[in-house]
């Protein structure tokens, strides 16, 4: 294993890209609670699971649909951030790299649904009930939902 770390340069350069390519979803969170416009939040999966819950206000737009769909679902100037099910699952970085190719500003949302319900945020079903759920102590604060980053 190296343990040698970059030069502090290059490491300002990999974090910064990364801050501007990935959020998390207590910073989407924030964004919504705050009523701040000009993004829309992107749920990438299959018909099935957008059903079964999603990101209270996501609209649903599967990766392979991106290109046909997208600009009647993504208002012109606004910045879409997308997600699929969870770190493990690369489906969000496909659907921002489709959207990147369209020439969208985008953002994939880090954690994706699961670490969204992880962390107790509104979540949508598909007959339209808004739920949130206990934080997991695992992922967020036992005293509150945000890790004050």
């Amino acid at each position: 294993m190296n343990t040698m770390a970059a030069s502090a340069d290059e490491a300002r350069r990999h974090f910064a890209a990364r801050l501007a390519f990935e959020t998390d979803v207590s910073d989407v969170a924030a964004h919504l609670d705050a009523g701040a416009g000009g993004v829309v939040i992107v749920d990438t999966r299959s018909a099935e699971s957008w059903a079964q819950g999603r990101v209270a206000g996501a609209v649903h737009l599967p990766t392979a649909e991106i290109a046909e769909r997208a600009e009647t679902v993504v208002p012109s100037g606004a910045t879409v951030v997308v997600y699929c099910w969870g770190p493990g699952c690369n489906g969000g970085t496909k659907a921002a790299l489709e959207f990147a190719e369209l020439g969208y500003p985008v953002k994939e949302m880090i954690g994706g649904f699961e670490y969204w319900v992880r962390e107790g945020f509104a979540v949508e079903t598909g007959g339209g009930t808004v739920t949130r759920r206990s934080p997991d102590p695992l992922t967020a604060p036992a005293g509150g939902v945000s890790c004050a980053c």
